[in-house]
């Protein structure tokens, strides 16, 4: 349950976030990491009537691109049970997910110290 403030109250045991994740604990999907960033499909589409009140914030707040690991913040629930429910709603069209920029895309590390030091030398 979520306390005074919105934090995750864990009073009540294990109980309450295996009934937000509808008795699961891990995401139907591998591919959502800490990192990834969700976004509400536009136009949206109506939750059903059986939604959690954490699904309807989730989507709610992903309004906006947000990451999977400041939705768990923001929502006061551990990243663990919010990366299922992104999962579900990724599943139900409800979110789109975005993976960060892939590892062979970054620039060379040896580049960027050669661009910083050129940039040192101009001042």
């Amino acid at each position: 349950m979520n306390g005074p403030g919105g934090e995750y109250d864990d009073s009540a045991g294990a109980l309450r976030p295996y009934v937000i994740t509808k008795g699961r604990s891990r995401p139907s999907r591998n591919t959502i990491g800490i990192e990834t960033l969700l976004v509400a499909i536009s136009p949206p589409r109506a939750l059903p009537v059986s939604a959690t009140r954490e699904e309807r914030a989730l989507v709610r707040m992903c309004e906006r691109l947000l990451s999977l690991v400041e939705a768990a913040a923001h929502l006061g629930l551990p990243v663990s049970l919010v990366k299922v429910l992104a999962s579900d709603l990724v599943d139900s069209g409800h979110l789109s997910a975005r993976s960060g920029v892939p590892r062979a895309a970054l620039p060379d590390s040896q580049l960027l110290q050669e661009v910083l030091d050129g940039l040192r030398r101009l001042r």
